[in-house]
């Protein structure tokens, strides 16, 4: 009976597993940013590293390639769109605003799956979901966001969307069944793909770019040389390949949690990943907490309990 119980509880251990993996992940991401650094390139690597990881893997144990692992496609490609739309999110618009909205996905799901497959919480569940995506709106939530500088929100809603439709993604697989190495293959060759060909393309537009600007003094020239000298093409791709070791075990260990626990629940425990962003920031960067961080991080740990508890 204990034996039966522990593996019901397995896909908490999981979550919270692929939580800290997904975190690691985005305070190198942080660090990164600091960097001049082609993000697309990057990407590229995370994400060329995901699929020889994964497809290595099964070249060992041998998992069945079925027809459902093509959802694997439509995981990349909203992985794909949902990455895009973030950082050109921060681009154009107010970084509060896009940062808002990724905490937001598991509201996303949460309506999903009570429509696709009727996954409706329990009174407690509701409660901790609740209380946990108030402290990841906490964390997120910058003094500057303002209702009437909404510029950049729509790429926010992508964000969100596109990152919610990829929970759903993977819990789908889990229903039909789908192999996970098999899936996570083609996840990441299509999301190296489409993150090589943006790459490409922005490539190509540099020497159109450059040549506007070749008249720039001596001294610039050198300055510009020194800055994209420090970051290669070789080493963005391979500390991109590198970042993409702590993805690509999140991506592994998300699975086991998505098939055994419910959905949104899940989703919003892997949302947790911030906190280790802001605990890198407070003990690393040695940046200072606001209440409300603070806050947001007691109430979203506060939640998870519950929902360990209530689950």
């Amino acid at each position: 009976m204990l034996e039966r119980m522990g593996e019901k509880e397995m896909w908490f251990v999981f979550a919270v597993a692929a939580a800290t993996c997904f975190g690691f992940r985005g305070v190198l991401y942080h660090w990164t940013a600091q960097r001049p650094i082609d993000r697309n390139l990057l990407l590229l690597g995370v994400y060329l590293s995901g699929t020889i990881i994964t497809l290595c893997i099964n070249i060992f144990i041998q998992q069945p390639w079925s027809k459902g692992v093509w959802i694997g496609v439509f995981m990349g490609l909203s992985s794909f769109m949902a990455n895009a739309s973030m950082y050109r999110g921060y681009a154009v618009g107010k970084a509060s605003i896009v940062a808002l909205f990724t905490g937001l996905p598991p509201l996303v799901v949460v309506v999903i799956a009570y429509f696709l497959w009727n996954e409706a919480l329990s009174t407690w569940q509701m409660s901790a979901f609740i209380i946990v995506l108030i402290g990841l709106l906490l964390i997120k939530y910058s003094h500057d966001f303002k209702l009437d500088q909404l510029k950049g929100i729509q790429w926010g809603i992508l964000t969100m969307l596109f990152f919610g439709f990829t929970d759903v993604a993977v819990k789908q697989a889990t229903i039909i069944g789908a192999s996970t190495f098999p899936i996570l293959t083609v996840m990441f060759a299509t999301g190296s793909l489409l993150f090589g060909t943006l790459w490409t393309i922005n490539n190509a537009k540099r020497p159109s770019m450059q040549s506007q600007v070749k008249n720039q003094n001596e001294a610039n020239r050198h300055s510009n040389a020194e800055l994209h000298n420090s970051w290669t093409k070789k080493k963005t791709l391979g500390w991109g390949m590198f970042v993409g070791i702590t993805n690509v075990v999140g991506m592994i260990l998300i699975f086991p949690a998505f098939r055994e626990g419910i959905t949104g629940i899940v989703s919003a425990i892997v949302a947790m990943n911030v906190a280790f962003v802001i605990l890198y920031a407070r003990f690393y960067l040695k940046e200072n907490w606001s209440k409300r961080e603070v806050s947001g991080l007691i109430m979203a740990f506060i939640g998870i309990l519950v929902l360990r508890l209530a689950s």
